[in-house]
């Protein structure tokens, strides 16, 4: 525990600072961040198969791209270049002939990364979008993952009986799920409607803090299902007591992902 809790010390005396400023500094730390996901993504495939070098340095190039090109318009839609797309799909595609050899380089392997690569891209491009739309999104985007994970943990430990996907991740219950729901929804929307927009109807907001926490705790599942099928506890332990970049972001980046169903409503 004691572990743990200066590892998340010394991880928010980093990010704070960083995320508070804004700016290059943030998006340097968005790509170093991107770029340790997509290590730790395919790190924990070659527990079973080893990837070609190449082919991890076309990935590590094509998500740093990804990272800076997705754009928003000025209807709110978020906008990725059709061309960094297609020569991604390509460049990921073609090597499984170029190898001819299933054992080195496979049509499961290309989508595997492609995947992976494009997935976490988009995911880190929406950390420099929000940003940029102020401080206080990502505050309110991180608050529901962070209030939502707390109290299921605190709920599930205290009243937790019922297992939710035992086979996935054997400690979360429903009544974990239904006490951090309620929490991460409460919790965020009295911020949203008290510092960003007080104007926003009240049902509105609670509705889509709502979906952003159910969708944060499936996320959570979703990895927790790579690493299950890969045999592994953590993505990597580049922070001691917490796992990797990815055990502490998963439930965060389908946060993202989800606010962006949302950009033209509140």
């Amino acid at each position: 525990m004691k572990v743990r809790l200066i590892s998340a010390i010394i991880a928010l005396i980093i990010a704070i600072p960083i995320t508070i400023m804004g700016g290059m500094l943030f998006q340097i730390g968005v790509l170093i961040l991107a770029m340790l996901g997509l290590k730790e993504f395919m790190d924990i495939k070659e527990s079973k198969k080893k990837i070609p070098n190449f082919m991890k340095l076309i990935s590590y190039l094509f998500v740093a791209l990804i990272t800076f090109s997705v754009t928003i318009d000025k209807d709110m839609n978020l906008v990725l270049n059709f061309k960094l797309l297609m020569g991604l799909i390509l460049s990921l595609s073609l090597p499984v002939v170029l190898y001819h050899d299933r054992a080195i380089y496979s049509i499961n392997d290309s989508f595997y990364l492609f995947f992976g690569t494009i997935f976490l891209g988009i995911a880190m491009s929406l950390f420099n979008i929000y940003r940029e739309m102020g401080l206080d999104i990502i505050f309110f985007l991180v608050l529901v993952a962070i209030i939502t994970d707390t109290y299921a943990y605190i709920v599930g430990r205290l009243i937790g009986k019922n297992k939710m996907l035992e086979v996935i991740s054997p400690k979360k219950t429903w009544e974990g799920m239904i006490g951090g729901t309620f929490f991460g929804v409460f919790i965020p929307t009295m911020f949203y409607i008290t510092v960003i927009n007080n104007d926003i109807g009240l049902f509105t907001i609670i509705i889509v803090t709502l979906f952003l926490s159910i969708i944060g705790q499936f996320g959570d599942l979703f990895f927790s299902a790579i690493k299950r099928y890969y045999g592994k506890k953590d993505f990597s332990h580049i922070m001691p007591g917490h796992g990797g970049i990815l055990d502490r972001l998963d439930s965060i980046i389908f946060i993202m992902l989800a606010y962006s169903f949302f950009l033209t409503l509140i």
